[in-house]
């Protein structure tokens, strides 16, 4: 197995200067956020290691520095006292061991006597192809500083192509502790494998893959699997990938859930409901889930704003992605319910006029529905031409969210509408718009639609063409956007 060479290394030694200078023209761009987590630099995408140890909240995310593009995988660390206000703390761990010279791919992290234990797939690439590890290194509380395990903790399983990453880290136990991994078969199927240990940190064992009735083939690839205990029941999310689902137009990469029961002993997850799309709109992939407090049942959600395979108006100047708003789970009538964060609301600025025609460039608008349909238009030209269409037929009881008429459009092949039906009508709509995405959430969270855009100067008037109550108010700046490698 190949070591990394002298030269290989100093890269990484030498890399801030150049990233420094990257992110001089990065930080220039018109679509720069001012409340989601954002790179400094390169591309962003999968959250990790989401958690809350020693009153701050811990979140990584894959970043390659470099450009916008899938390249060299890095983890970056940003840490919270509030969900809400985000500092960036640098980088966490990078591809310098042998078995992740290929790039430390997705994760997870639990928090263990002081430090975190930070769970990734490192990628070894050499004369034996692709090979997937999984491995382990710990980050030291209050230092940030992230010290690598020598040796992975297991390697890939046969049975199963190389397509073997995302680990998740349950501990079932105080002498039990599981990772789950998504996988591919040798037929290329979806599946979820489990390895088992008494300890956290060593002596993980294959133990087998998750029977889910009903769901054995359905997608060929299933990335970034958690099993996560919401409102009494056990949450199966994952990413099927290479299927194309009712109401997603072309799109063959999907975010969704299962609910129902898991049997750890027997590897059975019995559903008691159908495959559901954590999110209606077009960018949102790879959710990662964390307790609020470890005595609480409620679940906080954040995901990557983006999708594979796909490219984004900021690709040519050098960075793309973006992480979603937090949101708090539940389950209501066997469907996870997504609301934002009551801490999101200290973000406001003063009222604006509910008359006003121009969108703030980071705003948060209320939508009370009054009549029967719903016709409200964002991000149009001065003559109200162009823009996102939000619209509801009380008729079908269908939403629908159209940005086709954007002047900056992509990703087209996977359609630029979407909808969803909703069976006890439209009273409410929260919209959350920053400088370039936004985020729908309908009837307190029953349904959400999360989409970038990317409104050039002349596209930021509204217009609401039936009656409906509304309220808006302007945002503040919430993520540090502070260089630091």
């Amino acid at each position: 197995m190949r070591e990394w060479t002298e030269e290989e290394k100093n890269r990484f030694l030498e890399s801030p200067d150049q990233i420094r200078e990257l992110y001089k023209k990065v930080r220039r761009s018109d679509f720069r956020q001012t409340y989601h987590i954002q790179p400094v630099t390169g591309l962003l995408n999968d959250p990790n290691g989401f958690l809350h140890a020693n009153g701050e909240w811990h979140l990584f995310y894959q970043w390659y520095p470099y450009g916008a593009e899938h390249g060299l995988k890095h983890w970056y660390h940003v840490v919270s006292k509030d969900l809400v206000n985000w500092n960036n703390c640098g980088l966490a761990i990078a591809p310098d061991k042998w078995y992740d010279n290929g790039g430390a791919f997705s994760g997870s992290a639990l928090v263990m006597d002081g430090k975190l234990y930070l769970y990734y797939t490192g990628i070894h690439t050499g004369d034996d192809g692709v090979v997937p590890y999984t491995c382990l290194a710990e980050l030291f509380q209050g230092s940030y500083r992230v010290h690598k395990k020598d040796e992975p903790l297991f390697g890939p399983q046969e049975g199963y192509t190389h397509n073997q990453r995302d680990p998740k880290i349950i501990k079932l136990a105080s002498d039990r502790y599981v990772i789950i991994l998504g996988a591919q078969n040798d037929a290329h199927q979806g599946r979820v494998i489990v390895y088992e240990s008494r300890r956290p940190d060593r002596g993980f064992k294959f133990k087998g893959e998750i029977n889910v009735p009903g769901f054995m083939d359905f997608g060929d690839m299933w990335e970034c699997p958690s099993i996560q205990k919401i409102s009494g029941y056990d949450v199966l999310m994952f990413c099927p990938q290479h299927i194309t689902l009712k109401y997603r137009g072309q799109s063959q990469n999907h975010n969704g859930y299962i609910i129902g029961s898991m049997d750890w002993d027997e590897l059975v997850f019995t559903p008691v409901g159908q495959f559901h799309e954590l999110d209606f709109g077009f960018d949102a992939y790879a959710a990662e889930c964390a307790a609020r407090k470890r005595s609480w049942s409620e679940t906080t959600l954040i995901s990557w704003m983006g999708i594979p395979d796909a490219t984004y108006p900021t690709d040519g100047e050098e960075w793309s992605g973006c992480l979603t708003l937090p949101r708090n789970l539940r389950v209501r009538n066997r469907r996870l319910i997504q609301e934002p964060l009551a801490e999101l609301a200290a973000l406001r600025d003063d009222e604006a006029d509910p008359l006003l025609e121009i969108l703030p460039k980071a705003c948060e608008l209320n939508v009370y529905n009054q009549e029967e349909d719903l016709e409200l238009h964002l991000f149009t030209k001065y003559d109200h031409s162009g823009g996102i269409s939000i619209c509801y037929d009380s008729k079908t009881k269908i939403l629908t969210v159209d940005r086709s008429e954007m002047t900056l459009t992509f990703n087209n092949d996977d359609g630029n509408v979407r909808t969803r039906k909703l069976d006890g009508g439209l009273d409410h709509l929260r919209i959350f718009i920053d400088s370039s995405s936004v985020e729908i959430f309908v009837n307190n969270g029953d349904a959400v639609f999360t989409s970038r855009v990317f409104p050039l100067d002349n596209e930021h008037y509204f217009q609401m063409k039936t009656r409906a109550e509304v309220h808006i108010w302007k945002l503040k700046n919430a993520v540090c956007d502070d260089f630091i490698v």
